[in-house]
């Protein structure tokens, strides 16, 4: 069967219910096809924003076999997959870096499919296919390179395999351990840590303080103003900040991912003095996992973060028998709270020899510390 692949600059190219009838498009809000349109209207990706639409089809006979996310960019914001120490080097041999092909969910550090595909048993015999075509669009376009951000393990090797450079980092997650209470959850912990978490969630309700999480129609406008409120705070808090999204797409994935029960979908978590919003959490919940998305608040408050981030969610992990909660990039503070360190995975073709050399030479040590790192998860209940 001969392949075509394609490349669109639009996610509207692409029939709604020919993407969303993809496997892995159920695992999460932000795989689907109404999560990469609201980006594109709300004008959070495009020419401005420096993550242009380079979506890849792969079709036979017409038939739409596989769809990957990818754009062009000319900057590495938003990716959380670091390479800025790669586009100095690049720079410095006289080879740009800038721009590059990136298959990923735009600001969203999360590991899911990235290879979505009609038919499950077809992925391992198409990811190498995307592996070349991913090498053929580097060098058709003439650009430095390509990278897969946040693929699944499998997908990750299988790409290695495919003479792609492997990459892996660590993030904090919690797992579900077949926990039917928070309780249980607590008592992986030994007394001193037990301690520490009950005294923090006290604080809370010490402060007069309600925490829930709300989902479909409970998520007003004024809870959405709320939300994108709480998540400008965050941003405008840290040097570093970068307000990757505008109100407009948090009102439109409100009311188009709103979801609710079974479905998932857009949740936030809500902490209120009386009928007074204080802090905010949104979330994303696909059907085993939850995603936490982003986080903000009107006022500084003991433990709150910990409270609404990860103390509330992972109760409701538990409550809705959710196998993981993915809670975000970054943050070792986690590791205290039973968030135990998971390997995350990226997959990388670069052209320039020179520095792809350099590139897997620096990628096998950072690997094996990041294994090392890894290997023991009972580190969290310690």
């Amino acid at each position: 069967m001969e392949l075509e692949a394609h490349v669109h600059d639009t996610i509207r190219d692409i029939p709604e219910s020919e993407w969303n009838a993809l496997d892995g498009v159920s695992e999460a809000p932000f795989l689907t096809w109404t999560w990469f349109d609201a980006l594109e209207r709300t004008g959070c990706v495009g020419e401005a924003a420096g993550w242009l639409p380079h979506h890849i089809t792969l079709r036979a006979e017409g038939a739409l076999l596989a769809a990957a996310p990818a754009y062009l960019k000319d900057n590495s914001e938003g990716e959380f997959v670091f390479d800025h120490g790669w586009a100095s080097a690049s720079h410095q041999i006289g080879a740009p870096y800038y721009p590059k092909l990136v298959v990923a969910v735009p600001f969203t550090p999360a590991t899911t499919p990235r290879l979505l595909v009609r038919r499950p048993e077809d992925r391992p015999a198409l990811l190498p296919v995307l592996a070349e075509t991913l090498r053929k669009l580097v060098a058709r376009s003439r650009i430095s390179s390509a990278h897969v951000l946040f693929p699944t393990e499998d997908e990750a090797a299988a790409l290695s395999d495919a003479a792609m450079a492997h990459r892996c980092g660590v993030q904090f997650q919690f797992e579900n351990e077949g926990y039917q209470t928070f309780d249980d959850f607590l008592a992986r912990f030994n007394a001193k840590r037990r301690h520490q978490i009950r005294r923090e969630m006290r604080e809370s309700t010490r402060q007069g303080l309600s925490i829930d999480t709300l989902r479909g129609a409970e998520i007003t406008p004024e809870i959405v103003d709320a939300m994108f409120g709480f998540y400008v705070s965050t941003v405008e808090k840290f040097a570093w900040g970068r307000q990757y999204l505008n109100r407009a797409f948090f009102e439109e994935i409100a009311a188009r991912l709103r979801g609710g029960g079974a479905q998932g979908g857009v949740e936030i978590v809500l902490a209120r003095e009386g009928k007074r919003p204080i802090a905010g959490a949104l979330n994303l919940a696909g059907p085993t996992t939850l995603y936490g998305r982003y986080w903000g608040a009107s006022e500084e408050r003991p433990f709150l973060h910990f409270n609404v981030c990860y103390y509330h969610p992972v109760e409701d992990c538990i409550a809705r028998g959710l196998r993981r909660f993915e809670p975000g990039a970054g943050g070792s503070h986690k590791l205290v709270r039973g968030f135990a360190p998971s390997v995350t995975h990226s997959a990388h073709h670069i052209a320039h020899p020179r520095l792809d050399a350099a590139v897997r030479e620096f990628l096998a040590r950072e690997r094996a510390a990041v294994r090392a790192k890894t290997a023991d998860r009972s580190v969290a209940f310690r």
